[in-house]
């Protein structure tokens, strides 16, 4: 694929939305991302003959060029990979601490150098995935073809998207501790205006020399010494040893029933398990009787994410350091347990700690029945704000998210993976891969995806019906330190009112808000095979069928 602009694909990321995103449909195969272009690329696989696997590779590294400020190789990512046999995997590229954390004692740094504390899982997990589609998958493409697009995007440049602007101007106020970031994507501070151009030279210089020595070539070798170099030289702790020992973790994914089916999510360390107890939750309700949008659909599905957040906030962290008790969790007696004690007319009192992030989802399903579900991080926007060296690699800061307390289950260590936030998510039902779906949003992830999947599942609504519904969020966000249940202005006022009876403290956002994450999904239907999917208005993307 040769580079090309977005134009009419560069929707506003802004506090409404502008986009025009429609729905897509195709009887042998789909991808979904937050850009244009990196969807076009992954269709641009499934069309020529490749699988799911490689047309996710190939999106999400066309990601890493245009959404820099959500994701990136020098980020994480988790996926879910399903075959149309039925068996699915979870691959957790997540990166472990620095082996030399001894000097944080009183405070993990949110930005800056400092908090660039954990290695890169991304190469790691999609070099991992092309082996899966290659040994099982019948996969012909090779990791240098899948990475072509992405260093033509890089080369050649691309149209600035305003999810780019937006959020660049948004931090102009840190721009002394994003520095790195303000010197490489703004022009003088500013975020450069609509319509520039935006081209990566060192980013596709690095890129290429991934595309020539494959996957593991970020964590062994020269190009790893360079790295290695480069966050040495601006005072991370990582050294060339961290980068050699990062690996991600190919294991059964956890599974709750709902509605007939089985929803699918990562193991911990990640909040995968979270989702799933808020699903478990709600299959003890019958949502038949309650209607799409009313103040008793919010409701419970804000009380069911209080009880799972609680859970979360108590056990969740890297199981080989500490013990989750997933299996328990998960369990019939404990998720009867936690829906009794939801109320049907009082909210439980809040807050609990929010953790925050940004993320990149991408979906994608094949002609032969198999599918992936992806998220990609770099954690918060501009992750650390640290660029590589010169090697156009910005660094993530997801070590952030570990405590200093050492009676906390997510307390610094010497290897430890963070807790993690991605939850990319697969329903299956009757042997087949019904749905991928996932969202950006941090916490918000788990309690957007319950508003999604309620409407996709039990209501039975479009895609792309489904994801421009007005959401919620519990707690803080960016812009608003309460710890409030925030309600897009387009939920009715009467919802409003009868959820501020209940106990719960409202503020409202505006409509369309990019704060509510921006999910995408696609779902086959069981009858005709067809696909239908869709990327959130909120966002730049679309879904793109195969013609």
């Amino acid at each position: 694929m040769s580079a090309r602009t977005a134009t009419d694909a560069d929707r506003a990321s802004t506090s409404t939305s502008t986009s025009t995103s429609t729905s897509a449909q195709s009887r042998t195969g789909m991808v979904t991302s937050p850009h244009a272009l990196a969807t076009q690329a992954g269709v641009d696989v499934l069309t020529s003959g490749g699988n799911a696997i490689e047309a996710a590779i190939a999106t999400v590294a066309c990601l890493s060029v245009t959404y820099p400020h959500f994701c990136g190789w020098g980020g994480d990512v988790l996926m879910l990979v399903a075959d149309a046999q039925g068996q699915v995997q979870s691959i957790s590229g997540i990166g472990q601490a620095a082996q030399d954390v001894q000097g944080y004692t009183t405070t993990i740094p949110m930005r800056g150098p400092r908090s660039a504390l954990t290695t890169a899982g991304a190469a790691d997990a999609l070099g991992q995935a092309l082996q899966i589609s290659q040994s099982s998958w019948g996969g012909t493409r090779s990791w240098a073809d899948l990475l072509a697009p992405s260093i033509a995007l890089a080369r050649e440049g691309f149209e600035v998207t305003a999810s780019e602007r937006f959020w660049l101007d948004f931090r102009r106020p840190e721009a002394a501790a994003l520095a790195g970031v303000f010197g490489a994507f703004s022009n003088h501070g500013q975020a450069l205006p609509p319509g520039a151009v935006r081209k990566q030279p060192l980013l596709a210089r690095t890129l290429e020399t991934l595309a020539a020595h494959g996957a593991r070539a970020m964590y062994e070798g020269p190009l790893a010494e360079h790295i290695a170099q480069g966050l040495s030289d601006a005072g991370s702790p990582l050294t060339l040893a961290d980068l050699a020992r990062t690996r991600a973790r190919v294991e059964t994914p956890l599974a709750v029933d709902y509605r007939g089916g089985t929803l699918l999510a990562h193991p911990p360390p990640t909040q995968g398990l979270t989702t799933l107890q808020i699903m478990g939750v709600l299959e003890r309700f019958d949502l038949s009787k309650i209607a799409q949008g009313s103040a008793d659909h919010y409701h419970l599905l804000v009380e069911a994410t209080k009880q799972a957040f609680m859970d979360r906030n108590r056990y969740v962290a890297d199981p080989e350091f500490v013990d989750v008790p997933s299996a328990h969790l998960l369990s019939q007696p404990h998720l009867d347990s936690l829906a009794a004690r939801i109320s049907l007319t009082r909210a439980l009192p809040w807050p609990q700690p929010f953790q925050t992030g940004d993320t990149v989802y991408v979906g994608a399903m094949d002609a032969h029945g198999n599918a992936v579900s992806l998220l990609a991080t770099v954690y918060y926007d501009w992750g650390s704000g640290v660029v590589v060296g010169d090697t156009g690699l910005i660094w993530h800061n997801r070590g952030a998210s570990f405590s200093l307390d050492p009676q906390h289950p997510n307390c610094l260590a010497p290897g430890k993976r963070p807790f993690h936030t991605l939850n990319p998510g697969i329903y299956r039902k009757d042997g087949r891969t019904r749905m991928v779906y996932g969202t950006q949003g941090a916490d918000g992830q788990p309690q957007t995806l319950a508003a999604v999947l309620t409407r996709l599942i039990d209501y039975g609504m479009d895609p792309l019906a489904a994801l421009a519904q007005p959401r919620f969020l519990l707690g803080k966000t960016f812009s608003d330190a309460r710890d409030s249940l925030k309600l897009e202005d387009d939920v009715p006022q009467t919802v409003r009112q009868d959820l501020a009876a209940r106990g719960h403290a409202i503020s409202v956002v505006a409509a369309q808000s990019p704060l509510m994450g921006h999910p995408g999904a696609i779902v086959r239907d069981p009858s005709s095979g067809k696909l239908r999917g869709a990327h959130d208005p909120r966002s730049d993307g679309y879904a793109i069928g195969c013609p």
